[in-house]
């Protein structure tokens, strides 16, 4: 099977994928859209391959998809999770890195590992595995850093959107912690470039 094949064969699934949270929470399905956006402007300016990219768009559109099993009084509910709902919200990242690895060829094996490591920090104290540095993949921790942005960009029930400024002096703090502080620096500069301009944080959506 050729890699355009296999390639055409993952974007069909993952498609699948994304329709399915779509029906069930619009939001995770805009949120991985614009999570996709930035990390291929990541990808291109890191100079990654094309099979890398191709893998970092799949990874970074598909990291939510767990939460389609998450319970809607989860999922959906107003305000901080408790301990419990926490536990099961960290599930995400498994459930939806065995649903790709399903797929079992070397391409989804290799987003399903993008998808399972999105959580992890670069200190080594995130979740599902609590692997740290670069035993983390390379494109999880890509998504991390845009997914980290978007969810402080982005007004919700119990937090309202942050203005950019702010964001990246969170983030700043967070390099070398929870951040892969290369990788921040990166977009740092990506996220100023006019053609990225309309996932600007402004505080105000």
């Amino acid at each position: 099977m050729n890699r355009d094949r296999v390639h055409g064969g993952v974007l069909k699934l993952s498609a699948v994928l994304a329709d399915a949270l779509r029906l069930r929470d619009a939001y995770t399905c805009l949120h991985s859209d614009r999570v996709m956006s930035l990390a291929n402007g990541i990808g291109v300016a890191l100079g990654l391959s094309a099979d890398d990219l191709r893998v970092l768009e799949l990874g970074s559109g598909l990291h939510d998809i767990g939460k389609i099993v998450v319970p809607d009084a989860v999922l959906m509910k107003p305000g901080r999770l408790e301990g419990h709902e926490l536990a099961i919200m960290q599930q995400h990242p498994v459930v939806g890195g065995n649903l790709i690895a399903a797929y079992e060829h070397p391409w989804a094996l290799r987003v399903s590992a993008v998808v399972r490591h999105h959580h992890e920090w670069f200190n080594g104290e995130g979740y599902p595995d609590r692997f740290a540095g670069e035993a983390i993949p390379l494109l999880a921790r890509i998504v991390t850093l845009v997914d980290n942005y978007d969810a402080m960009a982005v007004r919700r029930v119990y937090q309202g959107a942050r203005p950019h400024a702010e964001i990246m002096q969170v983030m700043a703090s967070e390099a070398g912690t929870k951040l892969d502080p290369v990788l921040f620096a990166c977009f740092a500069k990506v996220i100023e470039d006019p053609a990225y301009a309309r996932f600007k944080a402004t505080g105000d959506h």
